[in-house]
């Protein structure tokens, strides 16, 4: 696929603003649609949508299926009548600058008990009506997620392999009674979907109304402690206890010198292609049932993937594995159609991998952090994109443009970005936010801490470091019409608005 030339902003909701201690699907989040619009962006890139797992990730997620209900806004469920206005009083004092996950999931769930339990009572019967459809076009996976998290939930947030073993290995005996007895906890986490999904696609549709299309972001692997591990084993290279054989991770890189462990389970690639990529097929179907395109994250996977022998402490023992290469796209081809995709082909990247982006057309990304090496000529430098690109500041896994000039950046990439710039670094978010809208790259993604020229200490996330991370948030001063107005100015200047 190829983008119209346009520009965008790169901006997780969980960042906006608001006084529930974490960014929601509400008036914020509608509000900064306006904002987007006044910028003149057309796209708006978020993370994965999904229920953050570990280390409050999203990369991380109990589900690749699922929404995550944290992000369900309070005060959407007392216009429907879910909740009262007492309901909303008395809000715990949450920072404001950055999320509390430890305190605010627990909070944003009470909350969604009490709207299941006026909804059980008496509920209302449009909304009824709603849920029960949306429980039957969704049922593949919604059966799955919702008893996954309600025996989670039960077994105090443990992951699967430490559940009793009858429920750990799925016996239908065992399942079905855990569910007669548990049956209003299931109901429940079927609830939280149904309202993610009804105030997310309302979302969406406002954004469709404003001309800003949504660019999600699909990470090639799922959690082991995630749904679709537990319900789908045969899927993924796992001993008969439910252990990974092996884990996914990259070699040392940029990011770290001892490589990044994920721990992903890794895919049995044949068992996927004999089962005609069913699965495949479903999960990029569900993506694209919220966003209009989707960020294949770790693209070169596809090709070969990093592959550690389970229990290492780092990446560095790994070797590279086949993946599947052209045979999943041409699946996918056969039963979506044509997808919107952007290839992730940042890292160790080989002729095999440019030969599959451009075999199936897809755009890949440039990084200007990573341009301005000195010693050699970086592909990332503006005078050798290409039009079918995405060209970024940085991504959520970078420091900020400010934060990178001010401590990441060596001496020597100072000196070679300040000449490449014609600029004196003092305004450098602003000067690197130019130079990517200037790109002939089709689409520019400027993460908005760049555009509000925020340093170090506002980057959503440092690879390999688990703590401390995707807990960014807005506050007012952010969200100015000056800052609007100069990005949309800068738009128009470089041809990327109509």
């Amino acid at each position: 696929m190829t983008f119209a030339r346009a520009s965008g902003v790169l901006l997780h909701p969980t960042c906006l603003p608001g006084r529930f201690g974490i960014g929601d699907l509400g008036p914020a989040a509608h509000g900064y649609l306006e904002w987007l619009a006044r910028a003149g962006a057309r796209w708006w890139q978020v993370l994965p949508l999904n229920p953050a797992g570990l280390g409050a990730s999203p990369y991380a997620a109990l589900s690749t299926f699922a929404g995550n209900a944290t992000l369900v806004s309070p005060e959407f469920l007392r216009d429907e009548g879910l909740l009262e206005a007492g309901d909303l009083a008395g809000v715990p004092e949450f920072s404001p600058f950055a999320v509390e996950f430890d305190r605010v999931v627990p909070y944003k769930r009470a909350l969604l008990e009490r709207a299941f339990e006026r909804f059980a009572a008496r509920p209302p019967a449009a909304i009824a009506e709603r849920f029960e459809a949306f429980r039957s076009a969704n049922g593949a996976w919604l059966r799955d997620w919702a008893l996954f998290a309600a025996v989670r939930c039960s077994s105090g947030e443990s992951p699967w392999w430490e559940w009793p073993k009858e429920l750990a290995l799925r016996r239908p005996g065992a399942l079905a009674t855990w569910i007669a007895s548990h049956e209003r906890a299931v109901r429940f986490e079927e609830f939280c979907q149904f309202i993610f999904f009804s105030q997310w696609q309302a979302l969406r549709e406002r954004a469709h109304a404003l001309g800003i299309h949504i660019l999600g972001d699909l990470p090639i692997y799922v959690a082991r402690d995630s749904a679709e591990v537990w319900a789908n084993r045969e899927l993924f290279r796992l001993d008969g206890r439910g252990r990974p054989l092996a884990v996914a991770g990259v070699p040392p890189d940029y990011f770290s010198p001892s490589g990044q462990l994920w721990g992903n389970p890794v895919y049995d690639w044949e068992a996927n292609e004999a089962s005609g990529w069913a699965w495949w097929v479903e999960r990029m179907r569900a993506v694209y049932a919220l966003v209009d395109a989707v960020r294949l994250d770790h693209f070169r996977g596809f090709v070969a993937f990093w592959e550690v022998p389970f229990g290492e402490k780092t990446a560095v023992n790994g070797r590279w594995v086949p993946g599947p290469g052209s045979r999943l796209f041409a699946a996918l081809r056969v039963a979506l159609g044509e997808l919107p995709l952007v290839a992730e082909d940042l890292g160790v990247i080989t002729e095999e991998v440019t030969a599959l982006r451009d075999s199936e057309g897809l755009p890949g990304m440039a990084v200007l952090q990573f341009a301005f090496d000195p010693k050699e000529s970086s592909l990332f430098l503006p005078y050798r994109h290409r039009r079918n690109q995405v060209v970024y500041t940085g991504t959520h896994d970078n420091n900020t443009t400010l934060g990178w000039f001010l401590g990441d950046a060596s001496p020597s990439e100072k000196e070679f970005v300040r000449r490449y710039l014609g600029s004196d670094g003092r305004e450098i978010h602003w000067d690197m936010i130019r130079l990517a809208l200037a790109s002939v790259a089709d689409l520019a993604i400027v993460p908005h801490q760049d555009i509000a020229g925020l340093g170090a200490d506002c980057r959503m996330n440092t690879p390999s470091t688990p703590e401390g991370n995707w807990r960014f948030r807005l506050t007012d001063w952010m969200l100015g019409s000056a800052l609007a107005d100069r990005f949309a100015d800068l738009s128009w200047v470089y041809g990327r608005t109509p």
